[in-house]
């Protein structure tokens, strides 16, 4: 059994390493210079692994498709993955929210362990080798390479999205999957920062323990806590991350974000804050009490959405204009305009329909040994390490199918 893994990114070593585990002859082709170029930077080049959590939370985190995944994560759960970093010598640890790291902080760790595993197998590994088609003909597949034609009883595409084009995703997999004809949904960067309309003063400030609260119309649709960040384009940061995750299919005209600066104290508690601050210091400016509650940048915004004037005095401010204070600092309003490019998106939001794929051994239920596996699927998650692990699981699945069907 002659078996073509294409693309060496996670999900493609685990394909590889677990078709020539069970026996099967694998080439394993990469256009880059080495293996796992993205996994590499992951995680801001700690590798963010998997999540140490049980397989039902991992689905929880699924925003696309998450039943497909079921027997992909029975093949090569959260436990088996990271037991199996373990054996080849790489320790690991577990941080906030049940992100698992390599100890070192490392990613070039967690990579020496997965060509330590493909070595062991026995896959051939070929670097500098694009792949230009894969054709079905007749009882196989034709794949055209920069070193010719290559006869494959099987082909696994791993290719991964259209993110970090720079590494090699340059959506090759989408091509060849529309070539052998099957249908891709769209495609939508995820996992990004947002473009809004934000005073450039903002960029570069940093809030911690604040909610981000998403509006369509009235109606909320995600409210999510942590830390923000002001960029010179808008906000990101890792609730903002996660929320662009639910929202990038979304016409950006209909939400409407707040942001609340002070979410462990409800609007009479705050209230009595204010008070406490313009009592002390009753003849001083707004803007000069305020950076008690807040950063200074952020006082302008605040005060104009207010309809405040900064230098009005403290104890000319109505009841009725503090209880819209308080209003403003619980619910900054930030209006989204767009996403960052496919560049500065973490990963694809669509791709290969999972309708046309069987989840069961990530076949083809239109072409006989055509395999799919990782990013280049229909499949997204939020950040935590939920995304690498669907590479490492769907692409295991699909490389002990292929071996053994």
């Amino acid at each position: 059994m002659l078996i073509a893994v294409i693309g060496g990114g996670a999900s493609g070593m685990a394909a590889a390493y677990a078709a020539a585990s069970a026996g099967a002859t694998v080439v394993l082709f990469e256009k880059n210079e080495k293996l796992g170029k993205k996994l590499f930077i992951s995680g801001k080049g700690r590798c963010n692994l998997t999540n140490d959590s049980d397989i039902s939370n991992h689905l929880a985190h699924v925003l696309t498709n998450p039943r497909f995944l079921y027997s992909a994560y029975h093949a090569l759960s959260p436990d088996d993955l990271m037991q199996l970093i373990r054996k080849e010598g790489v320790p690991l640890k577990t941080e906030r929210g049940g992100r698992v790291f390599p100890l070192s902080d490392k990613s070039s760790d967690v990579l020496r362990a997965w060509s330590r595993l493909l070595d062991e197998s026995g896959a051939e590994i070929r670097l500098n080798a694009e792949v230009h088609a894969v054709k079905r003909v007749d009882d196989h597949f034709d794949v055209e390479t920069s070193e010719g034609h290559i006869p494959f009883d099987k082909v696994i595409l791993c290719t991964g999205g259209f993110t970090y084009q720079a590494t090699g995703s340059t959506g090759d997999g989408y091509r060849f999957a529309e070539t052998l004809g099957h249908s891709v949904t769209q495609l939508h960067p995820s996992l990004l920062g947002i473009r809004a309309d934000i005073p450039k003063e903002l960029a570069g400030l940093s809030l911690k323990n604040v909610s981000l609260i998403v509006r369509k119309g009235e109606k909320m649709i995600a409210e999510e806590f942590g830390e923000m960040l002001f960029t010179h384009t808008g906000v990101s940061g890792p609730i903002v991350l996660t929320v662009s995750g639910m929202i990038n299919k979304l016409d950006l005209r209909e939400i409407a974000f707040s942001v609340d600066l002070k979410p462990a104290l409800d609007e009479e508690q705050l209230d009595d804050r204010l008070v406490r601050e313009f009592s002390a210091q009753p003849n001083k400016s707004l803007k000069n009490v305020m950076p008690a509650l807040m950063p200074k940048s952020l006082i302008p915004l605040v005060l104009t959405q207010a309809s405040l004037s900064q230098e009005k005095a403290c104890h000319s401010v109505t009841k009725e204009e503090r209880r819209h204070l308080v209003g403003c600092i619980k619910g900054i309003r930030i209006q989204p305009i767009g996403f960052e490019d496919f560049n500065g998106a973490i990963i694809t939001s669509g791709g290969v329909n999972v309708n046309e794929v069987n989840p069961k051994d990530m076949q083809s239920k239109r072409i006989m040994g055509l395999y799919f596996a990782g990013e280049l699927l229909d499949v997204d998650a939020l950040t935590g390490g939920y995304n690498l692990q669907i590479a490492f699981s769907t692409g295991y699945l699909a490389g002990i199918s292929a071996a053994n069907t």
